[in-house]
């Protein structure tokens, strides 16, 4: 049964995890330069104060991964070539975990990804708030964003208003004459979910949920205290680089451009003029975005792209390699620079950035985005998870840990299908979340 067949709002929504029994949940991460399967156990915890809206401990209990065929930028080139990646990346969690997988939870960073801000009012006639002005306001809000080529992806209410006084968290209960809405949604186009879906359905398993990619690497990589006073996540993957805005404790605004570090593996690989994989291999031992002093001394040797294995390596400056490395690495930060400046988040996510992602790994990254974004950088490693082995510790395995965090805050998101209920959650609202259920 396809994720669009049952809904006009698009994907379905999960199921509100139970603060009372633990939960296995399965996620895949199709990345451009890897395939990520992962199988957690969630068990319900105490809310943690260092991380946000966290209601269960995740362990890890099986992994797998395996280098990307058929991903290009984000977007399905091959079905069959992903397919047979999404098989094995599977397999070798279910081995490691024991158990076998039908349904997963799977990250979106193809399809052009759009947050749009939709604002809708209701007329309280002096009354106070109740269920149903909340339900009709969300529900005017979700029918604004509905357009044929795109899906919903997330539609998250980000405040309300009464009487025009913006900025309030739960207005159950209060008197007004107007009650608004702010409802933040990210879209994507529907051809590219279509294949995503084909993908995983081609390999006999099914999709549960669908993240922005974005979303999921800022939940992995973010801390109470940035998401509460508002800060950007950048997530440098292979083939995109994604970028997710949190503030109040919600996903406020996300993007993404089709650049990552796959091109400056390409452009080390035509500058060089040597095989993708030697400069691959080059950018990770030799690349740097900062030029040191020691660069004209020091040489890289470069393999020749010819048949002949009498052909010896070049030698060539290390200062060389960085030049290439640097010009790439600063395309990509001052687009990520002019996309934040455009969004007109800029002031929310104020001096707090985070980068994440495998590309972020690149040495001198950290000081050349400080430079370029003129803000406050720190390299952000998946958080909040037990269980991972050590090589799925670093920043490239933020957004498969994210989409297993995700369920924790699913119910955040407003969703106004008939007969589906529409969840406010997280806290300070979760009541609102419990009347809404008993409604339906």
């Amino acid at each position: 049964m396809s994720i669009f067949g049952h809904s006009h709002f698009g994907l379905p929504r999960m199921k509100p995890l139970s603060s009372k029994r633990s939960h296995i949940v399965s996620v895949l991460d199709i990345g451009s330069t890897k395939v990520v399967a992962m199988i957690g156990k969630l068990t319900p915890c105490k809310e943690s104060e260092v991380l946000p809206g966290r209601t269960h401990k995740v362990e890890i209990i099986g992994i797998g991964h395996q280098r990307s065929r058929g991903v290009k930028s984000g977007v399905i080139a091959d079905l069959d070539a992903v397919e047979s990646v999404i098989r094995l990346a599977v397999d070798a969690a279910e081995r490691m975990a024991g158990l076998t997988v039908d349904s997963l939870i799977v990250n979106v960073s193809a399809g052009r990804l759009s947050s749009d801000i939709y604002t809708a009012t209701v007329d309280l006639g002096g009354q106070e708030v109740d269920e149903s002005d909340l339900r009709k306001v969300l529900t005017a809000a979700n029918l604004q964003s509905l357009r044929h080529d795109r899906v919903v992806l997330h539609s998250l209410p980000t405040g309300f208003s009464l009487d025009g006084e913006r900025g309030i968290r739960d207005p159950l209960g209060m008197y007004g004459d107007l009650l608004g809405v702010d409802m933040h949604v990210v879209t994507c186009e529907r051809p590219a979910l279509k294949n995503l879906e084909l993908s995983i359905n081609r390999a006999h398993l099914s999709v549960e949920g669908m993240v922005a990619t974005p979303y999921a690497s800022g939940l992995a990589a973010l801390v109470d205290d940035e998401v509460e006073l508002g800060c950007a996540a950048i997530d440098m993957g292979g083939g995109t680089t994604t970028i997710s805005v949190f503030a109040e404790g919600k996903l406020v605004h996300t993007d993404a451009i089709g650049i990552g570090g796959h091109h400056v593996t390409m452009d080390l690989a035509r500058g060089l003029s040597t095989r993708i994989e030697d400069a691959e291999r080059i950018k990770v031992v030799h690349g740097s975005s900062l030029a040191t002093g020691a660069d004209e001394r020091e040489t890289v040797s470069v393999p020749p792209i010819g048949e002949d294995d009498r052909d010896q390596p070049v030698q060539v400056s290390r200062s060389l390699v960085t030049r290439i490395v640097r010009a790439r690495i600063e395309e990509t930060l001052e687009l990520i620079r002019d996309r934040i400046q455009k969004s007109g988040f800029s002031p929310i996510v104020g001096k707090r950035v985070v980068l994440t992602g495998g590309a972020s790994q690149l040495t001198g990254l950290p000081d050349t985005a400080r430079r370029i974004l003129a803000r406050n950088v720190r390299i952000g490693r998946p958080m909040g998870v037990s269980g991972l082995p050590a090589a799925a510790k670093g920043p490239a395995f933020s957004t498969a840990v994210g989409l297993m965090i995700y369920p924790q805050v699913a119910d955040m998101e407003s969703q106004t299908q008939a007969g589906s209920a529409l969840l406010l959650g997280g806290g300070r609202i979760a009541r609102v979340g419990r009347w809404i259920k008993e409604s339906f």
